[in-house]
């Protein structure tokens, strides 16, 4: 058991802490290097290692990016993020529109993809306009992790989540009840940044910014809005997401008279690198045991199936979120969820609680971590001063997500929707 563990505690280091310089491993490295150390020391074996690979969730995660990055070169994205830092004529509406914006496009592609994208763009409006970069740089990456709490296809745990409860919840039926709390959630994202820093944003019309207006690829990006729409049309179908995913990126492949290398080349390659070694990680520790063991402590709390037990569930998912990241816990949870007293709502709190919770802290997500890396000196924030407004954000948006979801189905909405 101890072997895993040090394989699992050294893996978590290299994830959580950006980058060992002593060991030059970046994450996708170090997810690699866990993943072949945590064979060689006997928490896995190799037959075992491959099969807890979840392919499902691989080819989802690879035909969305595939779309994105037809998308990323139609500069699809950068006219998105121009048109509305440019339009605001103020600072409150200017940080309702990024907002609205940025969770809109992290509804249905990797929040990943669009922080990457936006971030250099959101730094030199902000500057021109005379802003203060912080409060803008947080409202990115809150509406990227909140934005994605709407769809399955949202963010990697959602994907983990939506693979897992296949046959259980569709995609439509989680869109549905997870659409209001999403917009309730960017609206809330937004009041809660304008309240946190209304000393620091100024009042009046903003100073006119004038950037150069990105030279976009019209038909590009209709093909691959097109695309997008498709995926969304057979999820909503009940085909499975990762079918969904790869038929759409296909099809794009086909109608965009493009060299499909080019797209290729912008795919984030090292981010599936990530997930497989991330999985065969997370599997030897399974395999010890210890993870049942903390679920079986709380058990009894959240098969009551109360609020109590649903509060524990939510918390447990919120700081384990944080703890070892959202994407390794929800590699653990699912196991969890067909466990439960109703796999449904646990599957929906899961989705819920590990995507909410990528505001809290700094490491909570990688989305957070892309932005302020992204911003450079700008983006500079400690771990303690990020939390002091992440968990402002995280408590608000958790409250009312579940106070959202449990009128729901308190009301009996999750009956008519055939849960």
């Amino acid at each position: 058991m101890v072997g895993p563990l040090v394989v699992f505690v050294l893996t978590y280091l290299v994830i959580a802490s950006r980058q060992l310089q002593w060991v030059g491993l970046d994450r996708p490295a170090g997810a690699l290097v866990g993943a072949v150390a945590m064979v060689v020391v006997g928490g896995v074996p190799m037959e075992r290692a491959l099969a807890a690979i979840d392919l499902h969730v691989v080819v989802l995660l690879f035909g969305t990016l595939v779309i994105a990055a037809y998308l990323q070169e139609a500069r699809f994205f950068r006219l998105t993020a121009y048109v509305v830092l440019t339009r605001a004529r103020s600072a409150r509406s200017l940080m309702f529109g990024l907002v609205f914006v940025v969770g809109a496009l992290s509804a249905f592609l990797l929040n990943d993809t669009v922080c990457v994208l936006l971030t250099p763009l959101v730094v030199a409006v902000v500057v021109e306009a005379r802003l203060p970069p912080l409060p803008y740089l947080l409202a990115l990456a809150s509406a990227a992790n909140v934005g994605g709490v709407v769809s399955f296809s949202g963010n990697p745990q959602n994907m983990i989540v939506g693979a897992a409860a296949h046959g259980t919840i569709s995609f439509a039926q989680y869109m549905l009840l997870l659409l209001p709390v999403g917009a309730a959630c960017l609206a809330a994202t937004a009041l809660v940044l304008l309240w946190l820093f209304r000393a620091d944003l100024p009042p009046g019309p903003l100073v006119a910014r004038h950037p150069p207006r990105p030279a976009v690829d019209k038909v590009l990006a209709a093909k691959g809005l097109g695309a997008l729409a498709l995926f969304a049309g057979l999820a909503l179908a009940g085909v499975s997401l990762a079918g969904a995913s790869m038929t759409a990126a296909a099809v794009l492949m086909v109608v965009a008279r493009t060299p499909p290398k080019q797209a290729l080349a912008l795919i984030d390659w090292q981010l599936l690198v990530f997930f497989a070694g991330l999985f065969v990680v997370v599997a030897g520790v399974a395999e010890t045991g210890l993870l049942e063991d903390v679920f079986r402590a709380i058990s009894p709390a959240i098969a009551r199936g109360d609020l109590a037990g649903d509060l524990a569930f939510l918390a447990l998912v919120v700081i384990a979120s944080n703890v070892v990241s959202n994407v390794p816990l929800a590699v653990i949870a699912v196991t969890w969820v067909p466990k439960m007293p109703d796999p449904v709502w646990g599957y929906i709190m899961l989705a819920a609680g590990s995507t909410l919770a990528g505001t809290l802290t700094l490491f909570g997500s990688v989305a957070n971590l892309i932005v302020m890396e992204g911003a450079g000196p700008r983006g500079e924030i400690g771990f303690w001063k990020f939390l002091r407004y992440g968990s402002v954000i995280t408590l608000v948006n958790l409250a009312l997500a579940f106070v959202i979801l449990a009128a729901a189905r308190g009301a009996g909405v999750f009956g008519w929707l055939g849960l």
